[in-house]
C-alpha cells in the first residue's frame, strides 16, 4: 500500500515519496486549457493547497513527475512557465502596515531567487514589476497562486474596521492582476470565504469563480466513488484489525463519519483529512473539527445568535450562498462556505435557484453539537 500523505500539501514530496495521490490531474488539465483566471472557495484542510502546488508543478515542464497520472498521457505539452505563488496564510497581519511590508517581504524572496533588483516600497509596484520581469525573463506567461486570499482579513473578521483596512490593502495588492493579464498565463484564487467581488476583486471582472460549478465539484477531497479505487486496501485491511472486526460494513461507518460534502447537490464528496487520519490512526473522530475550529465563526454566532438561522431547514438563495459581504455580515453563507453546511439540493422558485442546505455527516454533526451549539441554547441538532 502506498504511504499516506497526511499533512504533506507538496505534490513533488508525494510523488518521490511514493505516497497516495488521489488524481486531479484531468482538472489541471481542464483549467490550463479553459479561462485564464479563476477563483476556488472550499473549506479548510479540503486539499487546495495541494491543488494549487499540482498545478504549479504542471507549469514547471517536468512531465516525468506526472508519470502515471491522467494527464501524463494527455495532449498537454508540459512547457515551462515562472511560477509566482503566495500562501498568505504565511503573511503578518496585526495591522494593515505590517500585511503590507509582510507582502513586500514574500515578494522579496522572488525577486533575490531570480536575481532581479527590487526598489520598489510598494507591495503592488513591486507585484507588477515582478510579473514583467519574469516575463521577459523566461519569455513565457507567468503562473499566479494565490493560497488562502481571505486569511488576513478573516483573522479580524469580528473587528469590522480592521478587517476592512486588511481589504483595503488586499483589494489593492490583488487588483493589479486584471492589467497583467497580457503578461500572465494562468492566475488561480483560493480561500475559505468569497467575499463580494465589488469589495475584493472588484477589477478582475475576467475571474471565473468555478465554486459551484457542476465540472469542478470533484476538484478538491475523495469523490465517494473513488473511495474504494484509492482506499481500498487499507479498508480491507482495517476490517481484520480489532477496532472493526465486529463492524458490518466497514466503508458504510467511513461514509457515515466523512462523506456528505456537495457543491451540486448530486456529487457526494469525503473531506480528504479526515479520512486520511483515520486510516492512519485506526479510529473514528472529529479529526477535522479538531485540526482548529475557525475562530471567527464561533465569535460570530456567539455575538449574534439572533441571526442565526435553524439549519434543520436552511434554504437560502443564490445570492446568499454565493457571497459574504463584510460590512453585513450573514452566518449561514459562512457556515457554508467553512464547511459545515452543504448542498442537499437545488431547487427553482420564481426563476432563482434555492439551495436546501444540510450538515455533511456524522464528524460535523457531533462536533457542532459538542462545541458550537452551545452558543445557541435555543438549539440543538
Amino acid at each position: 500500500m502506498k504511504r499516506l500523505p497526511l499533512g504533506i500539501q507538496s505534490f513533488k514530496k508525494i510523488v518521490e515519496g511514493d505516497y497516495l495521490y488521489v488524481d486531479k490531474t484531468q482538472y489541471i488539465h481542464d483549467l490550463i486549457n479553459g479561462a485564464s483566471c479563476y477563483f476556488l472557495s472550499r473549506p479548510r484542510r479540503f486539499g487546495k493547497s495541494l491543488l494549487l502546488d499540482s498545478i504549479g508543478e504542471a507549469f514547471g515542464g517536468d512531465r516525468e513527475l506526472f508519470k502515471g497520472l491522467w494527464i501524463y498521457d494527455s495532449s498537454y505539452g508540459f512547457p515551462k512557465h515562472p511560477v509566482i505563488r503566495l500562501d498568505m496564510s504565511r503573511v503578518a497581519n496585526e495591522t494593515p502596515d505590517m500585511l503590507k511590508e509582510s507582502i513586500m517581504s514574500y515578494l522579496k524572496t522572488y525577486y533575490t531567487a531570480e536575481g532581479f533588483e527590487l526598489d520598489d516600497r510598494i507591495a503592488s509596484d513591486a507585484f507588477v514589476k515582478l510579473i514583467l520581469l519574469l516575463n521577459q525573463k523566461y519569455e513565457q506567461g507567468v503562473v499566479v497562486l494565490i493560497d488562502e486570499y481571505d486569511k488576513p482579513i478573516l483573522d479580524h473578521i469580528t473587528d469590522i474596521k480592521a478587517a476592512v483596512e486588511n481589504r483595503k490593502v488586499l483589494s489593492g495588492f490583488y487588483g493589479i492582476l486584471k492589467s497583467m493579464d497580457p503578461y500572465l498565463r494562468l492566475t488561480f484564487i483560493t480561500g475559505v470565504t468569497k467575499f463580494t467581488k465589488t469589495s475584493i476583486f472588484s477589477g478582475l471582472n475576467h475571474l471565473t469563480d468555478i465554486t459551484m460549478e457542476e465540472k469542478y465539484v470533484g476538484i478538491c477531497g475523495v469523490a465517494t466513488e473513488d473511495l474504494d479505487k484509492y482506499f481500498g486496501d487499507y479498508i480491507s485491511d482495517l476490517s481484520a484489525h480489532k477496532n472493526f472486526s465486529s463492524c458490518e460494513d466497514l466503508h458504510a461507518e467511513i461514509l457515515a463519519w466523512y462523506d456528505g460534502y456537495s457543491w451540486d447537490g448530486e456529487t457526494r464528496i469525503l473531506n480528504p483529512f479526515s479520512l486520511l487520519n483515520f486510516f492512519m490512526r485506526k479510529r473514528f473522530s472529529a479529526f477535522w473539527y479538531s485540526s482548529g475550529t475557525p475562530s471567527f465563526l464561533l465569535e460570530l454566532i456567539k455575538n449574534s445568535p439572533e441571526s442565526y438561522v435553524d439549519i434543520r431547514n436552511a434554504k437560502i438563495t443564490e445570492d446568499m450562498l454565493d457571497s459574504v459581504n463584510i460590512e453585513r455580515i450573514t452566518i449561514e453563507p459562512l457556515l457554508f462556505q467553512t464547511g459545515y453546511l452543504t448542498v442537499k439540493g437545488i431547487e427553482h422558485a420564481l426563476g432563482d435557484l434555492l439551495y436546501v442546505l444540510e450538515m455533511p455527516n456524522r464528524e460535523v454533526r457531533r462536533a457542532f453539537n459538542l462545541h458550537t451549539a452551545r452558543h445557541l441554547p435555543m438549539y440543538r441538532y
